[in-house]
Protein backbone atom coordinates (compact mmCIF):
# COMPACT_ATOMS: atom_id res chain seq x y z
CA UNK A 1 0.00 0.00 0.00
CA UNK A 2 1.38 3.41 -1.00
CA UNK A 3 2.18 6.14 1.50
CA UNK A 4 -0.45 8.89 1.93
CA UNK A 5 0.03 11.84 -0.39
CA UNK A 6 1.52 14.72 1.60
CA UNK A 7 -0.54 17.81 0.71
CA UNK A 8 0.24 21.42 1.55
CA UNK A 9 -2.76 23.73 1.66
CA UNK A 10 -2.63 27.40 0.61
CA UNK A 11 -5.38 29.65 1.97
CA UNK A 12 -7.37 29.30 5.19
CA UNK A 13 -10.64 31.02 4.34
CA UNK A 14 -13.87 29.14 4.98
CA UNK A 15 -13.37 26.63 2.14
CA UNK A 16 -9.65 26.31 2.90
CA UNK A 17 -10.39 25.42 6.52
CA UNK A 18 -12.95 22.86 5.38
CA UNK A 19 -10.47 21.34 2.91
CA UNK A 20 -7.79 21.22 5.61
CA UNK A 21 -10.05 19.25 7.92
CA UNK A 22 -11.09 16.94 5.09
CA UNK A 23 -7.51 16.20 4.06
CA UNK A 24 -6.40 15.70 7.64
CA UNK A 25 -9.27 13.49 8.81
CA UNK A 26 -11.47 12.20 5.99
CA UNK A 27 -9.54 11.71 2.76
CA UNK A 28 -8.13 8.22 2.25
CA UNK A 29 -4.65 8.23 0.77
CA UNK A 30 -3.79 11.78 1.83
CA UNK A 31 -2.39 13.66 4.80
CA UNK A 32 -2.11 17.37 5.60
CA UNK A 33 1.61 18.20 5.67
CA UNK A 34 1.60 22.01 5.83
CA UNK A 35 -0.56 25.13 5.59
CA UNK A 36 0.21 28.62 4.27
CA UNK A 37 -1.71 31.85 4.82
CA UNK A 38 -0.64 35.51 4.97
CA UNK A 39 -2.08 35.55 8.48
CA UNK A 40 0.39 33.43 10.50
CA UNK A 41 -2.13 32.89 13.29
CA UNK A 42 -4.72 31.60 10.82
CA UNK A 43 -2.17 29.24 9.30
CA UNK A 44 -0.96 27.87 12.63
CA UNK A 45 -4.51 27.48 13.94
CA UNK A 46 -5.17 24.67 11.45
CA UNK A 47 -2.82 22.39 13.37
CA UNK A 48 -0.78 21.08 10.43
CA UNK A 49 2.79 19.88 11.16
CA UNK A 50 4.19 23.07 9.56
CA UNK A 51 2.74 26.48 8.77
CA UNK A 52 3.97 29.34 6.60
CA UNK A 53 3.03 32.93 5.88
CA UNK A 54 4.43 32.75 2.33
CA UNK A 55 2.95 30.09 0.02
CA UNK A 56 6.22 29.90 -1.89
CA UNK A 57 7.88 28.61 1.28
CA UNK A 58 5.25 25.88 1.49
CA UNK A 59 5.82 24.99 -2.16
CA UNK A 60 9.56 24.74 -1.50
CA UNK A 61 9.04 22.42 1.48
CA UNK A 62 10.55 19.04 0.49
CA UNK A 63 7.96 17.24 2.64
CA UNK A 64 5.13 18.62 0.50
CA UNK A 65 4.35 16.44 -2.53
CA UNK A 66 1.21 18.23 -3.70
CA UNK A 67 -0.32 21.67 -3.23
CA UNK A 68 -4.02 22.41 -2.71
CA UNK A 69 -4.84 26.01 -3.61
CA UNK A 70 -7.82 27.65 -1.91
CA UNK A 71 -6.61 31.26 -1.82
CA UNK A 72 -8.39 34.15 -3.62
CA UNK A 73 -9.05 33.52 -7.31
CA UNK A 74 -6.64 36.18 -8.56
CA UNK A 75 -3.73 34.29 -6.97
CA UNK A 76 -4.54 30.88 -8.45
CA UNK A 77 -2.60 30.91 -11.70
CA UNK A 78 0.69 32.12 -10.24
CA UNK A 79 0.48 29.50 -7.49
CA UNK A 80 -0.32 26.72 -9.97
CA UNK A 81 2.69 27.73 -12.06
CA UNK A 82 5.01 27.99 -9.06
CA UNK A 83 3.94 24.62 -7.69
CA UNK A 84 4.23 22.90 -11.07
CA UNK A 85 7.71 24.32 -11.70
CA UNK A 86 8.72 22.97 -8.28
CA UNK A 87 7.54 19.52 -9.35
CA UNK A 88 4.50 19.52 -7.06
CA UNK A 89 1.15 18.11 -8.10
CA UNK A 90 -1.68 20.65 -7.93
CA UNK A 91 -5.28 20.71 -6.80
CA UNK A 92 -6.75 24.16 -7.47
CA UNK A 93 -10.11 25.51 -6.43
CA UNK A 94 -12.20 27.03 -9.19
CA UNK A 95 -11.66 29.24 -11.04
CA UNK A 96 -8.18 28.08 -11.98
CA UNK A 97 -7.63 31.45 -13.66
CA UNK A 98 -9.47 34.69 -14.37
CA UNK A 99 -8.31 35.10 -17.99
CA UNK A 100 -7.88 32.59 -20.80
CA UNK A 101 -4.22 33.58 -21.12
CA UNK A 102 -3.67 32.70 -17.48
CA UNK A 103 -5.55 29.43 -17.92
CA UNK A 104 -3.23 28.54 -20.78
CA UNK A 105 -0.24 29.47 -18.64
CA UNK A 106 -1.35 27.16 -15.83
CA UNK A 107 -2.05 24.27 -18.19
CA UNK A 108 1.30 24.67 -19.93
CA UNK A 109 3.21 24.76 -16.65
CA UNK A 110 1.61 21.55 -15.38
CA UNK A 111 2.04 19.71 -18.67
CA UNK A 112 5.65 20.81 -19.06
CA UNK A 113 6.45 19.66 -15.53
CA UNK A 114 4.57 16.39 -15.92
CA UNK A 115 2.54 16.95 -12.75
CA UNK A 116 -1.13 16.28 -12.08
CA UNK A 117 -3.48 19.27 -12.21
CA UNK A 118 -7.04 18.90 -10.89
CA UNK A 119 -9.61 21.67 -10.52
CA UNK A 120 -12.30 21.71 -7.83
CA UNK A 121 -15.53 21.06 -9.68
CA UNK A 122 -17.11 19.10 -6.86
CA UNK A 123 -20.41 18.22 -8.55
CA UNK A 124 -18.57 15.66 -10.65
CA UNK A 125 -17.98 13.73 -7.42
CA UNK A 126 -21.51 14.01 -6.03
CA UNK A 127 -23.24 10.62 -6.22
CA UNK A 128 -26.44 12.01 -7.82
CA UNK A 129 -24.66 13.99 -10.50
CA UNK A 130 -22.10 11.23 -11.16
CA UNK A 131 -24.87 8.66 -11.61
CA UNK A 132 -26.66 10.97 -14.04
CA UNK A 133 -23.45 11.50 -16.03
CA UNK A 134 -22.73 7.77 -16.22
CA UNK A 135 -26.28 7.03 -17.37
CA UNK A 136 -26.06 9.67 -20.09
CA UNK A 137 -22.67 8.38 -21.23
CA UNK A 138 -24.18 4.86 -21.42
CA UNK A 139 -26.96 6.13 -23.69
CA UNK A 140 -29.77 5.71 -21.17
CA UNK A 141 -31.69 8.78 -22.39
CA UNK A 142 -30.41 8.95 -25.94
CA UNK A 143 -28.98 12.26 -27.13
CA UNK A 144 -29.14 15.18 -24.68
CA UNK A 145 -31.41 17.92 -26.05
CA UNK A 146 -32.34 20.18 -23.11
CA UNK A 147 -30.09 20.61 -20.06
CA UNK A 148 -30.54 22.68 -16.91
CA UNK A 149 -28.28 23.39 -13.96
CA UNK A 150 -28.98 25.76 -11.10
CA UNK A 151 -27.18 27.16 -8.07
CA UNK A 152 -29.06 29.11 -5.43
CA UNK A 153 -27.10 30.33 -2.43
CA UNK A 154 -28.91 30.66 0.92
CA UNK A 155 -29.16 34.43 1.22
CA UNK A 156 -26.61 37.24 1.15
CA UNK A 157 -26.47 40.17 3.56
CA UNK A 158 -25.99 43.74 2.40
CA UNK A 159 -22.64 43.81 4.18
CA UNK A 160 -21.38 40.77 2.27
CA UNK A 161 -22.90 41.96 -1.01
CA UNK A 162 -20.99 45.23 -0.75
CA UNK A 163 -17.72 43.29 -1.04
CA UNK A 164 -18.65 40.99 -3.92
CA UNK A 165 -16.50 41.66 -6.96
CA UNK A 166 -18.03 42.26 -10.41
CA UNK A 167 -18.79 39.10 -12.39
CA UNK A 168 -18.47 36.84 -9.34
CA UNK A 169 -21.82 35.28 -10.25
CA UNK A 170 -20.22 33.93 -13.45
CA UNK A 171 -16.56 33.40 -12.51
CA UNK A 172 -17.10 31.77 -9.11
CA UNK A 173 -20.74 30.62 -8.87
CA UNK A 174 -22.13 29.68 -12.28
CA UNK A 175 -18.74 28.38 -13.38
CA UNK A 176 -19.76 25.19 -11.53
CA UNK A 177 -22.93 24.99 -13.63
CA UNK A 178 -21.05 25.65 -16.86
CA UNK A 179 -18.68 22.78 -16.13
CA UNK A 180 -21.57 20.53 -15.11
CA UNK A 181 -23.53 21.20 -18.29
CA UNK A 182 -20.51 20.47 -20.49
CA UNK A 183 -19.78 17.28 -18.53
CA UNK A 184 -23.40 16.11 -18.86
CA UNK A 185 -23.31 16.54 -22.64
CA UNK A 186 -20.31 14.30 -23.44
CA UNK A 187 -18.33 15.13 -26.55
CA UNK A 188 -20.25 18.34 -27.29
CA UNK A 189 -18.95 21.89 -26.96
CA UNK A 190 -20.65 25.20 -26.35
CA UNK A 191 -20.84 27.45 -29.40
CA UNK A 192 -23.05 30.30 -28.18
CA UNK A 193 -23.66 32.06 -24.83
CA UNK A 194 -26.44 34.52 -24.01
CA UNK A 195 -26.69 35.85 -20.45
CA UNK A 196 -28.96 38.16 -18.51
CA UNK A 197 -28.17 39.29 -14.98
CA UNK A 198 -29.28 41.85 -12.42
CA UNK A 199 -28.95 42.94 -8.81
CA UNK A 200 -32.43 42.01 -7.61
CA UNK A 201 -31.55 41.36 -3.97
CA UNK A 202 -29.31 44.34 -3.25
CA UNK A 203 -29.87 46.79 -6.14
CA UNK A 204 -28.04 49.54 -4.25
CA UNK A 205 -24.75 47.93 -5.35
CA UNK A 206 -25.63 47.50 -9.03
CA UNK A 207 -23.64 50.56 -10.10
CA UNK A 208 -20.52 48.96 -8.61
CA UNK A 209 -20.97 45.89 -10.83
CA UNK A 210 -22.67 43.69 -8.25
CA UNK A 211 -24.95 40.96 -9.67
CA UNK A 212 -26.93 38.43 -7.66
CA UNK A 213 -29.41 36.87 -10.11
CA UNK A 214 -28.73 35.45 -13.56
CA UNK A 215 -29.97 33.15 -16.31
CA UNK A 216 -27.55 31.97 -19.00
CA UNK A 217 -28.53 30.17 -22.18
CA UNK A 218 -26.01 27.92 -23.94
CA UNK A 219 -26.11 26.29 -27.37
CA UNK A 220 -24.02 23.19 -28.08
CA UNK A 221 -22.62 21.99 -31.37
CA UNK A 222 -24.73 18.80 -31.17
CA UNK A 223 -27.88 20.97 -31.25
CA UNK A 224 -28.66 20.81 -27.52
CA UNK A 225 -29.82 23.83 -25.55
CA UNK A 226 -28.85 24.41 -21.91
CA UNK A 227 -29.83 26.84 -19.18
CA UNK A 228 -27.77 27.79 -16.14
CA UNK A 229 -29.33 29.92 -13.43
CA UNK A 230 -28.16 31.40 -10.17
CA UNK A 231 -29.52 33.40 -7.26
CA UNK A 232 -27.91 34.52 -4.03
CA UNK A 233 -31.23 34.52 -2.14
CA UNK A 234 -32.53 30.99 -1.57
CA UNK A 235 -33.95 31.61 1.89
CA UNK A 236 -34.79 27.89 2.25
CA UNK A 237 -31.20 26.66 1.91
CA UNK A 238 -28.38 25.86 -0.50
CA UNK A 239 -30.10 24.61 -3.65
CA UNK A 240 -28.21 22.81 -6.42
CA UNK A 241 -30.02 20.73 -9.03
CA UNK A 242 -29.62 19.43 -12.55
CA UNK A 243 -31.84 18.01 -15.27
CA UNK A 244 -31.07 16.49 -18.65
CA UNK A 245 -33.85 15.76 -21.15
CA UNK A 246 -32.81 13.44 -23.95
CA UNK A 247 -34.29 11.92 -27.07
CA UNK A 248 -35.26 8.81 -25.07
CA UNK A 249 -35.85 10.02 -21.51
CA UNK A 250 -35.01 12.42 -18.71
CA UNK A 251 -32.73 12.37 -15.65
CA UNK A 252 -32.58 14.59 -12.58
CA UNK A 253 -29.99 15.17 -9.85
CA UNK A 254 -29.94 17.09 -6.58
CA UNK A 255 -32.17 17.47 -3.55
CA UNK A 256 -35.70 18.85 -3.53
CA UNK A 257 -35.77 22.40 -2.10
CA UNK A 258 -37.36 21.24 1.15
CA UNK A 259 -34.28 19.09 1.76
CA UNK A 260 -31.70 21.69 0.78
CA UNK A 261 -28.76 22.06 3.15
CA UNK A 262 -27.79 25.35 4.72
CA UNK A 263 -24.20 25.24 3.44
CA UNK A 264 -22.52 23.82 0.36
CA UNK A 265 -20.07 22.05 2.66
CA UNK A 266 -23.08 20.25 4.11
CA UNK A 267 -24.71 19.47 0.77
CA UNK A 268 -21.47 18.32 -0.87
CA UNK A 269 -19.48 17.03 2.12
CA UNK A 270 -18.99 13.60 0.56
CA UNK A 271 -18.19 15.08 -2.85
CA UNK A 272 -15.48 17.32 -1.37
CA UNK A 273 -13.91 14.26 0.24
CA UNK A 274 -14.23 12.20 -2.93
CA UNK A 275 -12.55 14.80 -5.12
CA UNK A 276 -9.45 14.84 -2.92
CA UNK A 277 -9.43 11.03 -2.73
CA UNK A 278 -9.52 10.98 -6.52
CA UNK A 279 -6.69 13.50 -6.67
CA UNK A 280 -4.52 11.46 -4.30
CA UNK A 281 -5.18 8.17 -6.09
CA UNK A 282 -4.51 9.77 -9.49
CA UNK A 283 -1.14 11.07 -8.32
CA UNK A 284 -0.14 7.73 -6.84
CA UNK A 285 -1.24 5.90 -10.00
CA UNK A 286 0.68 8.32 -12.22
CA UNK A 287 -2.37 9.39 -14.20
CA UNK A 288 -4.03 12.73 -14.85
CA UNK A 289 -7.17 13.37 -12.79
CA UNK A 290 -10.59 13.24 -14.43
CA UNK A 291 -11.11 17.00 -14.00
CA UNK A 292 -8.30 18.79 -15.79
CA UNK A 293 -7.03 22.27 -16.46
CA UNK A 294 -8.55 21.97 -19.93
CA UNK A 295 -11.99 21.46 -18.35
CA UNK A 296 -11.40 24.54 -16.20
CA UNK A 297 -10.49 26.59 -19.27
CA UNK A 298 -13.69 25.57 -21.06
CA UNK A 299 -15.84 26.62 -18.10
CA UNK A 300 -13.92 29.89 -17.78
CA UNK A 301 -14.40 30.67 -21.46
CA UNK A 302 -18.16 30.34 -20.97
CA UNK A 303 -18.06 32.49 -17.82
CA UNK A 304 -16.15 35.25 -19.62
CA UNK A 305 -18.56 35.05 -22.56
CA UNK A 306 -21.51 35.38 -20.17
CA UNK A 307 -20.03 38.59 -18.77
CA UNK A 308 -19.48 39.91 -22.29
CA UNK A 309 -23.07 39.02 -23.20
CA UNK A 310 -24.38 41.03 -20.24
CA UNK A 311 -22.20 43.98 -21.25
CA UNK A 312 -23.40 43.94 -24.87
CA UNK A 313 -26.92 42.56 -24.47
CA UNK A 314 -26.23 40.07 -27.26
CA UNK A 315 -25.22 36.42 -27.63
CA UNK A 316 -21.50 35.67 -27.79
CA UNK A 317 -20.23 33.09 -30.26
CA UNK A 318 -17.38 30.86 -29.08
CA UNK A 319 -14.56 29.33 -31.05
CA UNK A 320 -14.58 26.70 -28.29
CA UNK A 321 -12.22 23.95 -27.32
CA UNK A 322 -12.96 20.26 -27.20
CA UNK A 323 -12.17 18.77 -23.74
CA UNK A 324 -8.80 17.00 -23.67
Amino acid sequence: MSEPLRIGLVGTGWIGRFHAKSIATRVPGATLAAVADPDPDAASSIGAPRSYADPLDLIADPEVEAVAISSPATTHTDLVVAAARAGKHVFCEKPMAVTLADADRAIEAAESAGVALQVGFNRRFDTDFAAMHDAIAAGAIGTPQLLRSLTRDPGISAEVAAGVKPWTIFNETLIHDFDTLCWLNPGARVTSVYAQAAALIHPQYADAGYLDTSVVQLRFDNGAFATAEASFQAVYGYDVRGEVFGSEGVLLAGRDPEHAGRLNTELFADAYTAQFAHFASSVRAGRQPAVTGHDARIALEIALAAAESVRTGAPVELAGAVPA
